[in-house]
């Protein structure tokens, strides 16, 4: 104890080194199991059974097939177009949502004949070089900067952007973007596309409003542009409901890009577009995209989000989660927003609700608290570094999600009661809150009556080693 009474306990954390993981969970070194909300990768759940079969049993027959007849490309693309409207009706399959972000910029410069982009402020699109070029994210923090071809917009945060608390905010968003393209066409830049995440995760899971972007897509097509979707992070059925972000929005891109949940953590991505885009590109190879091993994966991974209902199951657990985490709002003074759809959610941490001041520090003091004493990893997001991200995978369960608000609610009483756990971090100091001995009594005491969630394995993983 200290003079105040406060708990004040010197820990040095180290990296987790995880060594093994299954459905939700991860395995560290020294056999702790941890419930994982952090990766979307894994999409339906950690070295899935099915998929990992399907892998061993391609990998055991054919690995490579190029230049050759590949039936189980086709049956994949097909496969995969079919969750797609009509239009989009072209895949290109590669290997890295990097990847497939390089060839939408690539496909939309070849058919509109221009170079210039537009893009979100803090938005991010991968680690290639065309693509550090349009990652304000990136470039901001490095020598080049913006280049002259790169127009920024604001994103649509109704929360702490510009036109925050608005009932006409998509509008007002649109006539910002408006003002900065017609300066661009002013300038003699004229618009090549529109690149963009539709639920904005990497800007701390910016959810926009519902007619913004039929108003942008307008103005972008008015401009001469096209419009593509990144779905590397939200496609798939992870927003619940339906398999693509950008169908919440009632839109059609011209180009939609999509990697991470493809593979289940196999690298493996995809871009979509419509045959008048794909015949201005002329010939395009890939030596390794749509290989055997990865349309087996890739169809696998199709198949069990059918067969497990794992859309309409993030919509429920979504859902539940959602409106859990906003009592969190209404119980704690940090807690400045939630928002978000499916299992990809964000939790907005501040110093006040008036204020709306992001508390950085507090954010990576509750997400170490949620590690070290819950074994649960959760990550920071946006600008500010302050949006507990909420992206797990797609088997995430009900009971999950009660743990998660357990604990997090735990974290933030903690907090408020000012019992901290001060944590070295590199050569930083950082105090995290500890949750009480009674609240770590309530928890074990609600987790002995339904039971230990760890050992409730999934039907689909009974033939896991």
């Amino acid at each position: 104890m200290d003079g105040r009474g406060l708990c004040t306990h010197h820990v040095v954390t180290a990296p987790l080194k995880i060594v093994r993981a299954q459905k939700q969970y991860m395995i560290d070194s020294m056999g702790v199991q941890y419930l994982d909300c952090v990766s979307n990768i894994a999409h339906v759940g950690h070295c899935h059974p099915q998929v990992v079969t399907a892998g061993k049993n391609q990998m055991a027959t054919l690995v490579s097939a190029q230049g050759f007849m590949n039936d189980s490309l086709n049956k994949y693309v097909k496969q995969l177009l079919n969750y797609l409207p009509d239009v989009l009706c072209v895949c290109y399959l590669v290997n890295s949502g990097s990847e497939a972000n390089d060839l939408a910029l690539r496909l939309a410069r070849s058919y509109t004949n221009r170079k210039d982009v537009v893009v979100f402020d803090e938005a991010y699109h991968g680690n290639l070089g065309n693509l550090i070029d349009i990652s304000p994210k990136m470039f901001k923090r490095m020598a080049q900067g913006k280049k002259d071809f790169v127009h920024v917009i604001p994103y649509p945060d109704t929360y702490r952007g510009m036109y925050r608390d608005d009932p006409r905010a998509a509008e007002k968003y649109v006539m910002e973007a408006e003002r900065i393209i017609s300066q661009a066409t002013r300038n003699n830049r004229n618009i090549s596309c529109f690149i963009s995440e539709c639920i904005v995760v990497n800007c701390g899971v910016i959810v926009p409003p519902r007619n913004y972007y039929k108003l942008l897509y307008n103005l972008i097509r008015e401009a001469g542009g096209v419009c593509i979707a990144d779905e590397v992070q939200t496609a798939l059925g992870r927003t619940g409901e339906y398999f693509w972000a950008f169908e919440h929005y009632s839109v059609i891109p011209d180009i939609v890009t999509t990697g991470k949940p493809l593979g289940n953590g196999h690298p493996m991505a995809a871009v979509i577009t419509t045959r008048e885009i794909a015949d201005s590109l002329g010939e395009y190879y890939s030596t390794f995209g749509g290989n055997p091993v990865a349309c087996a994966i890739g169809m696998a991974v199709l198949e069990v989000i059918d067969n497990e209902k794992l859309v309409q199951s993030a919509k429920a657990v979504g859902k539940t989660l959602l409106e859990s985490l906003t009592q969190l709002k209404e119980r704690h003074s940090c807690v400045g927003d939630v928002r978000g759809t499916g299992l990809c959610l964000g939790v907005e941490i501040v110093e006040d609700k008036c204020s709306r001041k992001p508390a950085r520090e507090l954010t990576q003091a509750i997400i170490m608290s949620l590690k070290e004493e819950h074994r649960i990893l959760i990550q920071g997001q946006g600008p500010n570094h302050n949006v507990l991200t909420i992206t797990p995978p797609m088997c995430f369960t009900q009971l999950n999600a009660r743990s998660l608000y357990n604990a997090l609610d735990a974290v933030l009483t903690a907090y408020a009661n000012r019992s901290t756990l001060n944590v070295e971090v590199g050569s930083s100091m950082v105090q995290i809150p500890l949750v009480s001995s009674e609240d770590l009594r309530n928890l074990e005491e609600e987790e002995e009556v339904e039971g230990p969630e760890a050992k409730r394995p999934r039907t689909s993983y009974d033939d896991m080693d």
